[in-house]
């Protein structure tokens, strides 16, 4: 035991805790994800009085993966809103030993590959009980491999001189990393943290202040390297025949760049960058168009594109010339590996009006062919162009898509689920916008793109967004939601967040319908019924039984009159509207409005 404050002793893994809590709270830590557990039960005795006293926000969850993705969304939320260079705050999830650290590898790996700055505070056993067959142990050091940008295996404390001093020192390092402070590489970190019995307050003359967290101690400053001057605007050939790519995280610089010098526009939904009279609609069909894209001659790359295909094949041809723009020490997207030159910024001449100003006769052509695929689009998802029952409506749920993107104001946060919602949103987006409206302030896992965890991501967008009057909504599909119904789940005692989502549900998986497995599906009936069962996935289940089962609001819309007031007047609270769409047609609707647009593409750009 160690000495406590008023001359009593302390547990050694309960004093390493407040200190540890009151020294991350110190750093900027000041949201705390919790799942229960035993192991873990001095971080937990430090986290409530933390959260008494207003040190941190405590958030508890009985689900260790949602509690992940959870700590994933108030990280992500924490910067919605905020200005423009805003870096997203670190939060830290604590776990129990055993299984319970591996539940929460799926949200690592998103926090990971979207560099959102999480702390994984994981519970263990001693090193004595390690290797001995003790419960709920086994080998959490490097369990998550590369996907963590620093990790440590720290002793159980024992009251030694020093050991606080040491801890705190190692959560420092974890911080600055997690912050990508060094590299500007951020995403999460892992302190494997060992702890010794006794796990709780010892009582009595023994209980070292337990409704007094440690003051943390004199903290150490870590300075980012300073910016190079930058890329200089050096492309060969004809610098006019340039496109930007602005992929998931882009941020405003894409857009800034492409207004500048003239150049066409392909941004994604969460780039942050989409919109402006550059920004060309639908691109991921425009670039299907014969010979539209034939002259391209370069393309800057910002953030990380992963919705397209057929921008990754322009990115791969032999022709073209690719500059990614990378900022930190991370690694630089190219899948093609193909990219020209990989720069940390670009120089400020980049930004410099081009020749000639307006973009010349290759600006032209795209822009003549955005409004004609916007035209297009606008066709098959405008109100009085479409069935009002969507149960039977064509295009149903790029019409739902529309409508939420609509709904969603200026100042709000949509998050959007991975497969069809993200595509459907990036067809539809800027339909309704003004040309000089501010980027949409769009979300989505697409580190990895997978539909893990997504109800629980937006209930923390929704509760970090929230504290700065932010509203929250997320589209997501009905095997996003089924996924992660865990994540609807909150104690009574936890704070509410004021979240709506709409769930489009088409019972499956349409997505496969629109890649080659729906094409194979045609082939007959034994092709068709396989596709159905591992790939269509239908389900057949009750969302609104399941939401009751949670003590959450739902709400079931068939027409486009019943969605737009579901959308207009949100209620308090998580609440889900419940959509219901035809997945049967959604190959065929896909490859119609594709050629449709095409058509449309070469008719205004000849």
């Amino acid at each position: 035991m160690s000495p406590a404050p008023d001359g009593g002793t302390a547990a050694p893994a309960v004093t390493a805790a407040r200190a540890l809590v009151a020294d991350l709270a110190a750093q900027g830590v000041h949201d705390v994800v919790l799942a229960p557990g035993s192991r873990s039960a001095p971080l937990a005795y430090a986290l409530a009085e933390a959260d008494a006293v207003g040190l941190v926000r405590l958030h508890v969850r009985i689900d260790e993966r949602s509690a992940g993705f959870l700590a994933l969304g108030l990280s992500r939320g924490s910067a919605a809103g905020a200005e423009e260079a805003a870096v997203p705050a670190p939060v830290a999830v604590v776990t129990t030993s055993g299984t319970a650290v591996a539940n929460l590898h799926p949200a690592v790996l998103e926090a990971s590959h979207s560099g959102v700055p999480l702390v994984v505070l994981t519970a263990d056993r001693p090193h004595e009980l390690r290797g001995t067959g003790a419960s709920q142990t086994t080998d959490q050091v490097g369990l998550f491999g590369t996907a963590v940008r620093y990790t440590l295996d720290v002793p159980a404390p024992d009251g030694r001189d020093g050991e606080v001093r040491d801890l705190l020192s190692a959560a420092r390092r974890a911080v600055a990393a997690a912050r990508g402070l060094r590299d500007r590489h951020p995403g999460p970190v892992q302190l494997n943290l060992a702890f010794r019995d006794p796990l709780h307050p010892v009582g009595g003359a023994d209980d070292d202040a337990a409704t007094a967290p440690a003051q943390p101690g004199r903290g150490v400053e870590v300075v980012p390297p300073a910016a190079g001057p930058g890329a200089d605007p050096a492309l060969p050939g004809d610098p006019t025949r340039t496109l930007v790519v602005a992929g998931d995280g882009a941020g405003p610089d894409a857009r800034r760049l492409a207004e500048a010098r003239a150049w066409p526009l392909l941004a994604e939904p969460t780039s942050g960058a989409g919109g402006g009279p550059r920004a060309v609609a639908a691109y991921r069909s425009v670039l299907g168009a014969d010979g539209l894209a034939d002259d391209v001659e370069h393309v800057v790359v910002l953030g990380r594109p992963t919705l397209s295909r057929p921008v990754q094949r322009l990115l791969a041809r032999p022709d073209v010339h690719v500059t990614v723009v990378a900022p930190g020490g991370g690694p630089w997207p190219d899948p093609a590996r193909h990219a020209a030159r990989v720069v940390d910024r670009l120089a400020d001449r980049w930004f410099a009006p081009g020749e000639p100003a307006d973009g010349g006769t290759f600006a032209a052509r795209w822009q003549a062919a955005s409004r004609a695929a916007a035209a297009e689009v606008d066709a098959v998802t405008r109100t009085d162009a479409v069935d009002a029952d969507l149960v039977t409506a064509p295009h149903a749920a790029l019409v739902v898509a529309r409508a939420v993107v609509a709904a969603t104001g200026a100042g709000d946060v949509l998050v959007v689920g991975a497969s069809n919602p993200v595509r459907d949103v990036d067809l539809v987006l800027g339909l309704d916008a003004a040309p000089d409206a501010p980027p949409s302030r769009i979300l989505a896992n697409r580190g990895l793109a997978g539909i893990d965890g997504t109800v629980a991501t937006a209930s923390g967008v929704a509760l970090a967004a929230g504290r700065r009057g932010v509203r929250t909504r997320a589209l997501v599909g009905d095997l996003t939601f089924l996924h992660d119904l865990n994540g609807l789940l909150r104690g009574p005692a936890e704070d509410r967040a004021d979240l709506q989502v709409v769930v489009v549900n088409d019972d499956g998986g349409s997505i496969f319908a629109t890649l080659e497995h729906g094409a194979l599906a045609q082939e007959g009936p034994d092709a068709a019924a396989t596709f159905e069962r591992v790939f269509g996935t239908s389900h057949g289940a009750d969302l609104a039984a399941l939401c009751a089962g949670y003590g959450v609001a739902h709400r079931r819309v068939d027409d486009l009159t019943s969605l737009t007031g579901a959308l207009a007047r949100p209620p308090a609270g998580v609440s889900v509207v419940e959509v219901r769409v035809p997945r049967a047609d959604r190959l065929a609707e896909s490859r119609d409005l594709a050629a449709r647009i095409a058509t449309a593409v070469r008719s205004a750009t000849r």
